[in-house]
């Protein structure tokens, strides 16, 4: 990649200029408090603004969280992500109450030499995720006014074509940040010479969702490894009753060529977790792949098959893991999941974790982070990397 980096800009000298900062703090947060459940996101940015920091640049940091519809949504701020990067950095975080309007402004005018800002919500503008070039254009703008330089640390985000993405770089002068240089690095390594054994396991709800990096990985995998609710439309494909298990009809046909093609590749569960109702505490107990009843639902996969799919990570040298095993935030449905994480910290391999709800498993289930090789932040954004797709935010950082 043709991309300058963090480290160019600090060379050049920041101290007293103001650095936007792109950054994917889209944090989970507890609905009924409000709390961030899960700070993994945050702790991510911090080497890319603790540099600046450091190096006396005026920090503005910029970001969205959840899905608002491009208007002011209270459930959707990010002032608690403001209070908790302000506690990781050791010093207060000024926030502003708006995006681009009158408090982003005061609030920046405002920052004296290593100091940093929050901006509300990019997506409260509707102008940040706007199909028409214009909108999204003037808003990339309002944006790029509050920056000197621009750096981008979200790789979460680097999949949308969206204002502060893909349209801001173009405004000012840009470079890649700490984390998404790193996330970047790792993920070349899976798509240039993975050293062989090369397993990946894949996981979620859905087929339709996977389909496309499951299409790009079956020339070069040596082992693929199916569980989550996405198992049960291979299963059905392999003939077998699934009862009320997560089902996708219109994907079954597409499972069967799959498996066809594979040519002996794809691993999918022997047993399986089946419960009476998709709740913490609904009776459950486990049976074969080709005994599920008809009036239960699949809701994890079966210790048998956790020792199978353990069986072959341990033969890896190459792992890459994205999506759960079971509803690992029931704990009634959360062994697969956990046997699959621990079975992959365990082996003698490079190990990616492919954000989203695989990297969210590895924190609720209190494991090791460390003892991954690489914890992505982007569960996306590494799927359309690893399917060979040019990410917006990556082609903005290459210009």
């Amino acid at each position: 990649m043709s991309i300058r980096t963090l480290d160019d800009l600090l060379a050049e000298g920041v101290s007293g200029r103001r650095v936007l900062v792109r950054a994917d703090l889209n944090v989970p947060l507890d609905k009924q408090s409000g709390a961030i459940t899960d700070d993994g996101r945050i702790r991510a940015v911090l080497p890319t603004l603790g540099a600046l920091v450091e190096a006396g640049a005026k920090v503005v940091v910029c970001s969205h969280l959840g899905r608002p519809k491009g208007a002011p949504d209270p459930q959707f701020s990010l002032s608690p992500v403001a209070d908790r990067l302000g506690e990781l950095l050791g010093a207060p975080v000024r926030f502003a109450t708006d995006t681009v309007g009158e408090s982003a402004r005061s609030t920046v005018a405002d920052l004296a030499d290593g100091q940093v800002a929050l901006l509300e919500n990019l997506r409260f503008n509707a102008g940040e995720t706007s199909k028409d070039e214009a909108e999204r254009g003037a808003f990339a703008d309002q944006l790029a006014a509050f920056g000197d330089a621009y750096v981008d640390d979200a790789f979460g985000a680097v999949h949308r074509k969206h204002a502060s993405v893909y349209d801001v770089p173009a405004r000012l002068p840009h470079v890649a940040g700490r984390l998404v240089l790193r996330e970047v690095e790792v993920l070349s390594k899976l798509t240039s010479e993975p050293e062989r054994p090369y397993v990946v396991v894949l996981g979620g709800s859905k087929v339709s969702d996977k389909l496309a990096v499951i299409e790009a990985l079956l020339p070069t995998v040596d082992r693929l490894l199916i569980g989550g609710g996405m198992c049960f439309t291979f299963l059905k494909a392999q003939g077998l009753e699934v009862g009320t298990s997560l089902l996708e009809k219109d994907m079954v046909e597409t499972c069967r060529n799959l498996l066809e093609r594979a040519d002996g590749k794809i691993l999918l569960p022997v047993d399986v977790v089946v419960a009476d109702a998709f709740a913490p505490d609904a009776a459950h107990d486990t049976v074969r792949v080709d005994g599920i009843p008809s009036h239960r639902l699949g809701l994890d996969i079966g210790p048998e098959t956790v020792a199978g799919f353990a069986a072959a990570l341990s033969q890896a040298k190459t792992i890459f893991w994205n999506g759960p095993m079971g509803v690992f935030e029931m704990a009634a449905f959360a062994a697969g999941t956990r046997g699959i994480a621990e079975a992959i910290t365990k082996a003698d391999a490079f190990s990616v974790v492919g954000g989203g709800d695989s990297a969210a498993a590895v924190r609720a289930l209190g494991l090791d982070e460390s003892s991954f090789g690489h914890i992505s932040t982007g569960g996306g954004a590494s799927l359309e990397y690893l399917e060979g797709k040019t990410l917006p935010g990556i082609a903005a950082l290459e210009n």
